[in-house]
């Protein structure tokens, strides 16, 4: 009997051990869910990432503000008018300097927020119990200290 290298197949395999592909379908997977709670609460899902954002830094300048949505700033602006025109956030010049501009909830959006987030919460909740605990906290300390590392302006 003599050795045999691997089969090519075997060899290889890419994607299935690829970690930007196990991250984007992890995340895919994990969003699909929560997204479509997201829709039938009225709202699209980058509509729910401004919230959320905004949620945990009110009154965000729209530069930071799309830099934690993941979103390029024209299309953040373009985002953040329909919200404001929907009422669920408005934009206010910086006292301190009038080029820039700030987005602050509204009341209902501020509800809206609230009720989400909550929900977002239980939500992972769910997620994370299909884990050991141990492994849960692992993956999001990794995570976030792999986001350090590529980007240490990474908001905490």
């Amino acid at each position: 009997m003599s050795f045999q290298p691997p089969t090519a197949s075997k060899q290889g395999e890419f994607v299935s051990e690829y970690l930007l592909y196990l991250l984007a379908a992890a995340s895919e997977a994990a969003s699909a869910q929560f997204h479509a709670h997201v829709r039938e609460n009225g709202l699209r899902v980058p509509e729910w990432r401004v919230l959320a954002c905004l949620y945990d830094r009110d009154g965000a300048m729209i530069t930071r503000l799309a830099r934690l949505a993941l979103f390029e700033q024209s299309r953040l602006t373009r985002i953040i008018a329909q919200m404001e025109d929907r009422g669920l956030v408005c934009r206010q010049g910086d006292p301190a300097d009038r080029r820039r501009v700030r987005v602050f909830l509204t009341e209902d959006g501020r509800a809206l927020a609230e009720r989400l987030v909550g929900d977002a919460r239980a939500h992972e909740t769910v997620l994370l119990h299909q884990l050991k605990d141990s492994d849960a906290a692992r993956i999001k300390r990794a995570l976030q200290a792999l986001l350090t590392q590529l980007d240490p302006d990474t908001p905490e």
